[in-house]
């Protein structure tokens, strides 16, 4: 795992491997995110910076959205997840939504290891 910049040919082959696992996230009418599904495990992205004072909200229904489709439209039973230990606003956002701790293991990012928590909701969680 890497947060280097994104050079314009990474992320072309990325978007032809991946495209149909991508939902674009909108915030009034305007692209604000991404949220991809890979079988029964998500990650999500959003444009802080370009929501300003609207990103609480934003994460919000990204969130509810995003479970929504997870258990409806795509079918699934379980959605897991993973979150560096550090960012504790996204790990409070998936526990107010019913997610819970399953695991927690050790991982390189930037040649920094990072604890990574894993988390997982049921359907009817």
């Amino acid at each position: 795992m890497t947060t280097h910049e994104i050079r314009p040919e990474e992320h072309a082959a990325w978007w032809e491997k991946n495209w149909q696992n991508v939902l674009i996230y909108e915030d009034e009418g305007t692209p604000a995110g991404v949220v991809i599904f890979n079988g029964e495990t998500w990650s999500f992205y959003l444009d802080v910076e370009g929501l300003g004072r609207r990103q609480l909200p934003a994460w919000m229904r990204l969130e509810k959205e995003a479970i929504e489709y997870a258990f409806g439209t795509l079918g699934l039973d379980r959605l897991d997840g993973e979150t560096l230990e550090e960012n504790k606003q996204v790990l409070a956002l998936h526990r107010r939504f019913g997610f819970r701790e399953t695991r927690r293991y050790e991982r390189s990012v930037d040649g920094i290891m990072k604890t990574v928590v894993v988390t997982e909701r049921g359907k009817d969680d």
